[in-house]
């Protein structure tokens, strides 16, 4: 029995540990890093060509390599599906992106609704879709810099709702497992909880940043 409590309290200060690997500002900065990522992936992939130099933004480092090729693999996979959803966001929500408030009070409010039931990493990406969506109406309007903003407004969101969640799957690593590594071919699996939600919430969301001003 003594055996068994020690192999216990062992158990249990390993896992303490684990939890405690990835700090808070370390899982933010990673979330920044990969958002950065995603819009450049999106502007050259809307023929924008906009480089990292010309954005003054700088890419994920090596270690998140994986992790980034993952989720513009499944943001690609998702986009296909409701590519309605993902043009012309700012219009949706009909906010001007000239105004760096009311661009940052828009993703937030649409990364809460996102996440209004839950949180999987099918909504997670759905939420980087959304901040490329932006940063390319942002580009397209002559409004550059406001894209500094839709990742400012991400990290804070990851800060204050979604650190804890990633800190106990061990950190973004595991958003890998969404993937078969071979040739990168998104399962399906991972959209089954957020593609009915995923229909509305923009319209949804309109209202509700409107109703908080």
């Amino acid at each position: 029995m003594e055996v068994l409590r020690r192999s216990s309290v062992f158990a249990a200060e390993v896992l303490d540990v684990f939890d405690r690997s990835l700090s808070e500002k370390e899982l933010v900065s990673q979330s920044k890093a990969l958002c950065k990522d995603y819009i450049l992936s999106r502007l050259n992939q809307t023929g924008l060509g906009w480089s990292k130099a010309e954005l003054n933004l700088s890419a994920s480092n090596a270690a998140l390599t994986e992790v980034s090729m993952v989720l513009l693999c499944l943001g690609d996979e998702l986009e296909s599906i409701q590519p309605s959803l993902y043009r012309n966001v700012a219009r949706q929500l009909n906010i001007s992106v000239a105004m760096e408030s009311m661009v940052s009070d828009a993703f937030i409010g649409v990364a809460t609704e996102i996440f209004s039931t839950g949180i999987t990493w099918g909504k997670v990406v759905a939420m980087y879709a959304v901040a490329g969506a932006l940063a390319v109406d942002c580009v397209r309007q002559g409004h550059p810099t406001t894209i500094h903003i839709i990742v400012d407004s991400l990290g804070q969101f990851v800060r204050k709702f979604l650190a804890p969640w990633l800190k106990r799957r061990g950190g973004w690593v595991e958003i890998s497992k969404c993937v078969v590594k071979k040739d990168l071919t998104p399962e399906h699996s991972w959209l089954s909880s957020s593609i009915d939600s995923l229909k509305y919430f923009l319209t949804t969301v309109y209202v509700y940043v409107m109703k908080e001003q």
